[in-house]
């Protein structure tokens, strides 16, 4: 796939630039920012609050979403915008066995009814498209595959299985033809996803997925077209994005990164210059969203939104809790146009409704059911009139 983008030279702007002017509006002065609309090409959001993915594991083995899981979207559906849990796009890409896919039509099937009771319910839903590449196992896919990445390097520790924790495993390093058909299993999935009936998809390229390890220094090693310099680094980035926004339309297209996050090994010495390439190349394309994750190394948010010309979903969660003041504080300073809400919205189903009465959000209960197949600890977090 040819890459568009070498004609754009990389950005050096300083960081004090002005705020760009985005395409998308704002309506209302309500006195928090957080509950003014906000308009995304073709949708507009009632607030400005984001659902974060988050991984919670409820599909069966042949990653199937659940039925349990359109109750949880769907309880869930004041957000202004749901981002779904990561979604395999291949069996290649699969990170967990109970992670839900979209590469098979039983899946789309079951997706539907979960984005059928998210929109009857007034929300509005992407769907996160997450490629595991060395964050996957034999033990986690049902052919036994070993995973693929850029390079053949290990990641530290050890990961989730349903027999328990296991060592990570060595991947198998990228032929330039299974790089192409990872690109290609993204567009599939973008497209599987708007016949399930979500409104647009999300690219993880954050916290150590396989777009993240093309960007960062130690799970790419390569010589080829896809490494070395950051034109090479964020080659796959722009070329998965590109093939997304092809397939259903750039204004469905968001991109989450997570510049110099350390999660699951990940080194990046200098994030700067790789994102602010990625940025130049990908800003032209007009996407629904770029989804930043801050980080207090590389002040991501400082450093980018002058350098992006669309919507910014902002995330301080590595540095900073996110609370309704300190999401009000980033809306308000306009170092982004939405906030991303993640660990709080697995306690507070109704985190916008709180937000608006002023009845604080609750704390997580029972963390040992964040990953388990039940209902427990996914569906029972009562709404704020609820509580005795």
């Amino acid at each position: 796939m040819d890459v568009r983008f070498y004609a754009h030279p990389m950005n050096t702007t300083s960081t004090t630039a002005t705020v760009p002017a985005t395409a998308a509006t704002a309506s209302g002065t309500s006195a928090n920012p957080l509950l003014d609309t906000y308009a995304l090409p073709g949708l507009t959001l009632p607030n400005r609050v984001v659902m974060a993915p988050m991984t919670r594991l409820r599909a069966d083995r042949r990653a199937v979403p659940l039925p349990v899981m359109a109750e949880y979207y769907a309880q869930r559906a004041g957000a202004g915008l749901i981002v779904s849990e990561g979604v395999a796009p291949s069996l290649t890409g699969q990170q967990y066995l109970t992670q839900p896919g979209l590469f098979t039509g039983e899946q789309v099937e079951a997706w539907r009814r979960v984005t059928g009771a998210v929109h009857a319910a007034g929300g509005r839903i992407f769907a996160q498209v997450m490629h595991a590449g060395r964050n996957g196992h034999p033990a986690n896919r049902p052919d036994g595959g070993v995973p693929l990445a850029p390079s053949a390097v290990r990641a530290p520790g050890r990961l989730h299985t349903l027999d328990g924790k296991v060592d990570t495993v060595v991947p198998r390093a990228m032929t330039l033809a299974e790089v192409g058909r990872a690109v290609t299993d993204h567009a599939d999935a973008a497209r599987a996803a708007i016949r399930a009936g979500f409104d647009g998809v999300e690219v993880h390229g954050a916290n150590s997925y396989l777009p993240h390890q093309f960007l960062a220094d130690n799970t790419n090693l390569r010589t080829d077209r896809y490494g070395g310099d950051a034109v090479g680094r964020i080659r796959f980035a722009v070329e998965t994005v590109e093939a997304v926004a092809d397939a259903v339309g750039a204004h469905r297209v968001g991109l989450r990164i997570a510049p110099g996050n350390p999660e699951n090994g990940m080194v990046e010495r200098d994030p700067a210059p790789v994102y602010r390439e990625l940025l130049t190349a990908l800003d032209p394309l007009g996407l629904a969203y770029l989804h930043v994750t801050d980080n207090p190394v590389y002040p991501a948010l400082d450093d980018l939104r002058p350098r992006w010309s669309g919507t910014l979903v902002g995330n301080t969660g590595e540095h900073e809790e996110t609370t309704p003041q300190s999401a009000a504080r980033l809306v308000a300073s306009g170092r982004a146009d939405l906030v991303s809400v993640g660990r709080p919205y697995i306690s507070n189903p109704d985190a916008v409704e709180r937000i608006a009465a002023g009845v604080p959000w609750v704390p997580i209960r029972e963390k040992e059911f964040h990953y388990t197949s039940g209902p427990r600890g996914y569906v029972d977090y009562p709404r704020g009139t609820q509580e005795g």
